[in-house]
């Protein structure tokens, strides 16, 4: 689990296929200080784990399944990556619940900058719109951001400079492919509400809460 404010920027050294799979070492300074094989790193918000590592890089395997729906098989070396890891059980949730699990790439199609703050529209596939609402959380390339606004297949944040300084955000280009990950609250809200919104009786689910509905508290 992570909370979508990145530690540091790294970058990209090498990279071996493996199959269909990569290989991939990363160059990074601060998280190294505690960082371990078997630890999970948010590599551009997708959440890898650390397989071996050196004072001053680590490596992770990057399955085909994350090669498909993320922008990691378009890594290259020299690049610039997010990174973050694993959130600890006590610590301050900055930004918002993160998994490091992404659900699709999208693409930036507008760079507005403004007065005080730089303006990001991103396109992304239509049947993900049930998951964005207007100022709600999203993770962009591992960030916590907040949706300003929402519209079919885009949507708009605004970026502070320290946060558009700090993180990747600011070599972003248009059309470039970014990493999103839907708020996972959403997601769980749906999937048990579902069966309940299809007027089915059949489909509906039931639980051991189920006998205290509709009855008297008292």
């Amino acid at each position: 689990m992570f909370t979508g404010l990145i530690e540091e920027i790294g970058e990209i050294k090498s990279i071996h296929r493996i199959g269909d799979g990569r290989r991939i070492t990363v160059k990074a300074t601060k998280i190294m200080d505690d960082l371990k094989i078997d630890d999970s790193v948010a590599i551009n918000g997708a959440c890898q784990t650390v397989v071996s590592l050196t004072s001053g890089s680590f490596d992770v395997e990057t399955v085909e399944e994350t090669i498909l729906k993320t922008t990691l098989g378009e890594f290259f070396p020299g690049k610039r990556v997010n990174l973050e890891r694993a959130a600890k059980l006590g610590d301050r949730m900055g930004g918002h619940l993160v998994q490091g699990h992404v659900d699709c790439t999208g693409s930036i199609t507008l760079i507005e900058k403004l007065a005080a703050a730089y303006q990001l529209w991103i396109g992304y596939p239509n049947e993900f719109n049930k998951y964005i609402v207007a100022e709600g959380s999203v993770c962009i390339d591992g960030i916590s951001l907040t949706t300003a606004r929402d519209e079919t297949g885009r949507f708009m944040v605004s970026i502070i400079p320290h946060t558009w300084k700090m993180t990747t955000l600011s070599e972003l280009k248009t059309s470039d492919k970014v990493n999103l990950e839907f708020d996972i609250i959403g997601k769980y809200i749906e999937k048990i509400s579902l069966p309940y919104l299809s007027g089915s009786k059949t489909e509906k689910k039931t639980s051991g809460l189920d006998k205290y509905i509709d009855q008297p508290m008292f």
